[in-house]
């Protein structure tokens, strides 16, 4: 933050100083000092003030964002939600969160000790490092609270009061109160792995002006104090829920239609068409082998292995969810 901060403040104080030229080389005698001198440090001034505006809205969303304190809270840790969290951690987290390979990428299996820069490894590490978090007693989840906890997965929000950059974007926002606890709940169950590393959002000043720019896509709305799960079943209002943390929402858009690009992240397609062209048998032996019909395997750019994980309910509900009209 300190260097965001004095960077903002040199680039401030570039904008001032072109300005300043610009407005000498506007009443210059010479008249090629006044074209010349006048349109070079005129554009940039409006560049190093678009610089300091879009810079200083995106540090502001970043350390200052309007969300609620953590609440006042200590999960039960019952078997039955340790269980649940267990289900949707496996689901939901142990892609990112799990242990890192020789690879430099998520293994996908346990111990959850983070360590993977996804800004990095995901071509955009100019915007600063993204490094996923230890979930294992052994890291900074043993100084959170459950409350700090619960306004991590709901609000994005670390004990510093900082918004996550990577996990602002993804729908666990929208996880019932119950299941938010459960997952913390099975966290906190999980033995501790020590790790060294340095994990957390550490976004630079570029990553700021991109952020204030709007660059990164268009932020999700703000999450509500409780949310309340649909009653398990095989509907197409429970896949919608699946859908969320299965974080097929995440990548394919708020309604599973596809998304846009961004400056950081390509296209996403619509699932919807080649979903409907699946029975729901079909789809369920696609979701668990990331294999299609046709023998063509998923690109690597599609995480079927949270869903391979679900439950025969779980895939009937997405598949009732992805096959009717948003």
């Amino acid at each position: 933050m300190i260097g965001n901060l004095i960077i903002l403040l040199v680039v401030i104080g570039l904008t001032v100083l072109f300005g300043w030229l610009t407005y000498r080389a506007v009443r210059a005698r010479k008249l090629w000092v006044k074209i010349v001198g006048g349109l070079g440090a005129g554009l940039l001034t409006l560049i190093f003030a678009a610089a300091s505006f879009f810079g200083a809205k995106g540090m502001a969303a970043t350390y200052f964002p309007d969300a609620p304190d953590a609440p006042d809270l200590t999960v039960a840790g019952t078997p039955e939600q340790i269980a649940r969290g267990e289900y949707l951690v496996d689901i939901a987290c142990v892609g990112c969160h799990s242990q890192v390979g020789t690879d430099g990428r998520p293994t996908g299996q346990h111990p959850l000790s983070g360590g993977w820069n996804i800004a990095a490894a995901e071509g955009f590490g100019f915007i600063g490092d993204m490094v996923t978090e230890n979930l294992t007693p052994g890291g900074k989840l043993a100084g959170y609270s459950d409350g700090e906890l619960f306004r991590v997965l709901r609000y994005s929000i670390d004990q510093q009061g900082h918004e996550l950059g990577m996990m602002s974007f993804l729908p666990y926002r929208e996880l019932s109160n119950e299941d938010t606890e459960a997952i913390i709940a099975y966290m906190r169950s999980l033995p501790p792995v020590p790790t060294t590393g340095v994990t957390g959002d550490k976004m630079n000043f570029l990553g700021a002006v991109m952020s204030g720019a709007g660059l990164f896509g268009e932020a999700p709305p703000p999450a509500p104090t409780v949310v309340t799960a649909p009653p398990q079943g095989v509907t197409a209002e429970y896949g919608k829920y699946v859908a969320t943390f299965g974080e097929c929402r995440g990548c394919h858009g708020p309604d599973a239609t596809g998304a846009p690009a961004t400056s950081v992240s390509p296209a996403i397609p619509n699932p919807r068409p080649f979903v409907n062209t699946l029975t729901l048998e079909q789809f369920t032996a696609v979701m668990r082998s990331g294999v299609k019909p046709d023998g063509q395997p998923f690109p690597e750019t599609m995480p079927w292995q949270n869903a391979s994980k679900m439950n025969d309910d779980d895939l009937a509900a997405l598949y009732a969810y992805l096959t009717t009209q948003p």
